[in-house]
């Protein structure tokens, strides 16, 4: 992808993304952090969503819940170095509506299980 797309991207990204996660910012032990040189958003040090460098989100979730994500084609699974990660969805800006839900349900998820 062109620099300049890559950069139109990340900003179609951030104005769907800002929005949901300013208010999510207000509880308690959530910040911002670092995941694979991106900023995401997590809760006690562990980031449960992020931006990819295409402007497209990156969530953790149970595998049920990728699963569900994946069938429906509103998300397929993150790969990195030609793996799926496990527990990590990737939803592209043409699936904005999907986000709200989707970042929730990773907030929920790390909640959880992070102590």
């Amino acid at each position: 992808m062109p620099d300049a797309e890559r950069e139109a991207a990340r900003r179609r990204g951030h104005e769907i993304f800002d929005p949901i996660v300013e208010p999510l910012l207000e509880m308690p032990d959530v910040d911002v952090g670092r995941m694979f040189g991106s900023e995401g958003i997590r809760i006690r040090g562990k980031v449960f969503a992020f931006l990819g460098f295409d402007g497209t989100l990156m969530a953790k979730l149970p595998t049920a819940r990728i699963d569900e994500l994946v069938e429906a084609r509103t998300a397929r699974r993150m790969i990195m170095k030609g793996r799926p990660l496990r527990e990590w969805v990737e939803v592209g800006t043409d699936r904005a509506e999907a986000w709200p839900g989707v970042i929730r349900d990773a907030y929920t998820f790390l909640d959880e299980i992070t102590p």
